[in-house]
């Protein structure tokens, strides 16, 4: 009955999505206030819930994204399958929160927040982690969809933190927090982070610096300056057991905005952090398989907006074209860390040689965003990622191509998605995108040397076939409602 229903809405969404130009924004009555505050506190959430086609996937499970929509992936788990599913966060993590902001005088306010994602589809938390051991011993053509993910089932699985705030002194705060690099990326990435539609958003390997389960930082100290058009910012976190991070960690961030342009410069140095590979079946509980690296990054980030004017939904609306660019320069190399849990608690059997020699990724996108003014949006975005051959496990890539894991590889993603807001609290999309990876990114894959025999692992060289490229297509359409 819950799936029944979900799939009416969802199409309702669509439909919705379809004639929502005949349609006028303003008489959309949002039925709760505008924000549901009380003495300081402020709750909010969100909930994504829409419909799915893929052309090279796998069916549902308990994953971030819920489907696997990128190719780019340690789990190699595409078969062929097609999708057509019910599905959910296609363009945003469902979440459930609660900030504070309150004057204390002095010039100071006492801030705070608390948010956790969520299953819309069934009430669980997001839970990466468990998604790995549900999968475990399973036949690979009977699995479902499971990756990396830094969100296990925590209470708090997205942020939590407090701290004070003065227009004069800056913002200090304490507590789980999202990296430097995942609070820049979220402003430069056109399609906002979208987990079906973009690389950035699917994957945390850019916001974590190297490692996904490091996107987010516990036990970590920030500090945000704000001083005219300039902004600078410096995390510091001293890692611990059973978080995505074991060692310490540093990052800092400077930028700034002059007129419609803004710039942004990320350098991020982590210590012992976790990279999930999979669940091992044949030891008791499970434990997961994980690398443990060293990462440095730095990245260069710019998008400029221009506004058109001629706005046409409420007065003093405007249409406006930003365009964006970026570039993520990231280096994963072996650590020699004890490690024994990953965020939230879950066992692992670590690897501290699964980075021989280290692993260089290149990222860069580029996109546009077009806001009529009229809550109609169209976003387009494109993708690319060049992965350096290194050496893994003392193993050499010999062959090239898609023979091993860490040969040398490259990933290509382009994405569109068109979006109509009915009012701040409630928009319907749909949205398309085409992703293919090839050579040492492609390996593991079903139809690529030691495809799904190795299962991603490679280290035998087992030959399954012969591909180099594994590619992958999706539609998705669906509503999003925020309070």
């Amino acid at each position: 009955m819950n799936r029944l229903l979900v799939s009416a809405l969802a199409l309702a969404g669509f439909a919705a999505a379809a004639n929502a130009a005949d349609l006028d924004g303003g008489t959309v009555k949002y039925p709760l206030p505008d924000t549901l505050s009380w003495q300081g506190v402020t709750v909010y959430g969100t909930v994504d819930v829409g419909y799915a086609y893929q052309t090279n996937g796998r069916p549902l499970g308990n994953v971030v994204s819920d489907l696997e929509y990128s190719p780019f992936t340690t789990t190699r788990n595409f078969t062929g399958q097609t999708i057509s599913t019910v599905t959910a966060n296609a363009l945003e993590q469902s979440k459930i929160g609660m900030k504070i902001e309150e004057d204390i005088g002095y010039g100071f306010t006492a801030i705070g927040k608390l948010d956790t994602g969520f299953n819309p589809m069934t009430g669980e938390l997001t839970n990466g982690c468990s998604s790995f051991v549900q999968n475990a011993g399973l036949a690979y053509d009977q699995q479902t969809s499971n990756a990396d993910s830094g969100r296990c089932g925590q209470v708090f699985n997205g942020v939590a933190y407090g701290g004070f705030s003065s227009a004069t002194y800056g913002t200090l705060t304490g507590g789980r927090q999202q990296s430097l690099q995942l609070d820049a990326i979220a402003a430069y990435d056109p399609l906002s982070l979208s987990y079906a539609l973009s690389l950035l958003g699917y994957s945390g390997t850019n916001g974590g610096s190297g490692s996904t389960q490091a996107a987010r930082w516990d036990d970590s100290v920030k500090y945000v300056y704000q001083y005219g058009p300039v902004h600078a910012a410096a995390l510091y976190s001293a890692g611990g057991n059973g978080t995505g991070l074991y060692g310490n960690g540093y990052a800092v961030n400077l930028g700034g905005t002059y007129k419609g342009f803004s710039l942004d410069a990320v350098y991020t140095k982590e210590f012992a952090a976790v990279n999930l590979l999979g669940a091992n079946k044949d030891l008791p509980g499970k434990p997961l398989a994980a690398a443990i690296s060293n990462d440095e990054a730095w990245s260069v980030m710019g998008k400029y907006t221009f506004d058109l004017g001629g706005g046409f939904k409420d007065e003093g609306s405007a249409s406006r074209l930003t365009l964006f660019a970026a570039y993520t320069h990231i280096s994963v190399a072996n650590s020699n860390a004890a490690v024994d849990l990953a965020a939230g608690g879950y066992e692992i059997t670590p690897d501290n040689n699964y980075f021989t020699t280290p692993k260089v990724l290149q990222f860069e996108w580029a996109g546009a965003k077009y806001e009529f003014g009229s809550g109609w949006s169209v976003t387009g975005a494109y993708y690319h990622v060049d992965q350096s051959a290194f050496v893994s496990d003392n193993n050499v890539c010999t062959l090239g191509g898609a023979s091993r894991v860490n040969c040398a590889g490259a990933y290509n993603q382009g994405s569109l998605l068109l979006d109509y807001a009915f009012n701040k609290h409630f928009d319907v999309y749909i949205g398309a995108t085409y992703a293919v990876v090839n050579d040492g990114l492609a390996a593991g894959f079903t139809g690529t040397p030691c495809g799904a025999a190795g299962q991603g692992a490679c280290y035998k060289n087992q030959v399954s076939g012969n591909a180099t490229s594994i590619d992958t297509a999706a539609v998705v359409t669906g509503f999003r409602f925020k309070f």
